[in-house]
């Protein structure tokens, strides 16, 4: 690949507190570092950066962030020079302003609109097509996905080997757990929970807490606290509170920086994530995971996540892949998880090793951050 000294803006609107932020982020980072381009990140919320990259100062309008230029997005926009590559993520609409500085340029830039990620079968015909068109601008979807034939996955370079030598080193994962205030408790099954909301969560809790193995629940800081206090009979849980009920240890953790959420992922052998920016680093971790999707009006998601759920268990038997999608389905619908969480202890074994083939199979496709540096090398 060769080494492109062009200009990127990436343009996010934070709508789902972390995730659309979480996936631009990652992206700018990953550009900067490893395909030599130089990005501006426009943001409409410092603070909701700020959990993510604590080193920000949400009050400056320009600064300098492990060498990526974040911007604030403001409301009066104020005008600059269109750059070679604009990416507007997840349709957000871009400034009139910057747009007509788009179409001034002796040469228009790439304008990608780089959608949700999804697993449907339409998203491969889509992807790469051309979109609207602004005056001499022509806008084209860039869609993420699991097939061959889309814009892939964010994935760091060496991003599996550093995994792997973490996973095989006790040490590492007890120095980082205990990092975190974790004194992982004896002989049991590590679990961690990144949700939204969900009336679903007692019953798990309460299936946990009487089962014969003893679970530590790894909670950071977020929208699924309000269910574990009114499980646990509580109120004001923040990071470092602990609770233990019969079987189940319940832990807060704060919210913690990208590179550490992957860690965490590592640690743990079951990892329930949320939105896209964690549903794809819990894949990367190789682990048995439960998804909770973005919900959507007329229930979308739920075709979405269908999608999916019929991807990711090819290969596994009749059983476990009845095990897990029924699993994945209830804690989505908000129902009682106790028997779809005892039945698919059963195939334990099974899902650990499909867990990691699936990881290895998605790392033969070309990473998001290449596929777009080579969109933009064939459209030039």
């Amino acid at each position: 690949m060769p080494e492109l000294k062009t200009r990127w803006d990436i343009f996010c609107t934070v709508v789902d507190n972390f995730g659309d932020i979480g996936v631009t982020w990652r992206l700018a980072r990953q550009l900067v570092a490893e395909h030599a381009v130089v990005v501006r990140l426009w943001v409409d919320d410092l603070r909701a950066f700020e959990r993510l990259c604590p080193e920000i100062d949400v009050n400056a309008p320009q600064q300098w962030q492990q060498g990526v230029e974040v911007c604030h997005w403001p409301t009066e926009w104020q005008p600059v020079d269109a750059a070679d590559v604009v990416i507007a993520a997840f349709a957000c609409q871009l400034p009139g302003v910057y747009m007509d500085a788009m179409v001034e340029r002796e040469k228009p830039p790439l304008w990608l609109n780089l959608d949700y990620l999804s697993a449907e079968d339409w998203v491969i015909g889509c992807h790469g097509l051309p979109s609207v068109k602004y005056k001499s601008v022509q806008k084209y979807f860039f869609f993420p996905g699991f097939h061959k034939g889309t814009g892939g996955l964010l994935r760091e370079s060496g991003l599996l080997e550093r995994r792997r030598q973490f996973q095989q080193s006790p040490e590492a994962q007890r120095e980082f757990l205990q990092g975190l205030g974790i004194d992982r408790a004896p002989a049991a099954r590590l679990i961690s929970l990144f949700a939204y909301e969900n009336t679903g969560l007692a019953s798990w809790l309460d299936t946990l807490s009487s089962d014969s193995t003893p679970t530590h629940l790894l909670v950071p800081e977020g929208r699924i606290l309000g269910d574990v206090e009114r499980w646990l009979g509580v109120s004001g849980l923040v990071a470092g509170a602990l609770h233990v009920r019969d079987a189940l240890t319940v832990q807060v953790l704060p919210f913690v920086r990208q590179d550490q959420y992957d860690h965490l992922l590592w640690c743990c052998d079951f990892n329930a994530v949320r939105g896209e920016d964690s549903f794809v680093r819990a894949q990367w971790a190789g682990r048995p995971m439960l998804w909770h999707i973005y919900q959507q009006e007329e229930d979308v998601h739920l075709e979405k996540l269908e999608a999916f759920i019929a991807l990711y268990t090819k290969g596994l038997s009749a059983a476990a892949s009845e095990a897990i999608s029924g699993l994945w389905r209830a804690w989505n619908a908000g129902e009682d998880m106790a028997d779809q969480w005892l039945v698919t202890r059963k195939y334990w074994p099974e899902l650990e090793k499909h867990a990691e083939a699936w990881c290895l199979e998605q790392a033969l496709q070309a990473d998001l951050a290449v596929a777009l540096v080579q969109f933009y090398v064939n459209w030039i």
